[in-house]
């Protein structure tokens, strides 16, 4: 479970009564669209075959633009996540990054869960002994890339939800 019981009205767009501006609901979806396209790779490599995660990771970049439905983004989203259901690892958890990034666009909060399970896929593709170092790389991939506006913002989420995240945001 990647979502808090409690919402954050800050990851909850105005129209549903938070504060959350289109403008940075928008950036939110780009950012967890390069977090799972950043491990895509490992999914790939296991399924060529399966294009599932790599279109919810294009639905996630068209909805961005305004060139897709919510409603059918979050459906490719199910999609991708339905690829990693028989999957092990690294396949599995960067088939569920590309899954979490579409369903950004129904609920922002999923940004996090596109960044954690990428970061799942990194470690679970590296060599024990270099799990943590994997970790903490692909974390600071992922943080680098954070866009301005919303940067305090989703650093302040993963602080709040790094427990429900596998603890994959900690120091």
């Amino acid at each position: 479970m990647i979502l808090p019981q409690v919402r954050d009205p800050r990851l909850v767009t105005i129209r549903r009564g938070g504060s959350l501006t289109d403008d940075h609901h928008r950036l939110l979806a780009l950012w967890a669209a390069a977090c799972a396209e950043h491990v895509l790779d490992h999914f790939e490599t296991a399924q060529p075959s399966d294009a599932r995660p790599r279109d919810a990771i294009g639905a996630t970049r068209r909805w961005a633009r305004g060139e897709a439905p919510m409603m059918a983004t979050r459906a490719v989203g199910g999609h991708a996540m339905g690829a990693a259901r028989e999957l092990v690892g690294a396949p599995r958890f960067a088939a569920y990054a590309a899954g979490q990034a579409a369903v950004v666009a129904h609920v922002a909060e999923h940004d996090l869960g596109a960044a954690a399970y990428a970061i799942r896929a990194a470690v679970a593709a590296a060599p024990a002994d270099a799990a943590e170092s994997t970790r903490l790389a692909e974390r600071a991939w992922q943080r680098d890339r954070l866009p301005a506006d919303v940067r305090d913002l989703v650093l302040e989420d993963q602080q709040r939800r790094s427990d429900i995240c596998w603890n994959v945001f900690d120091d």
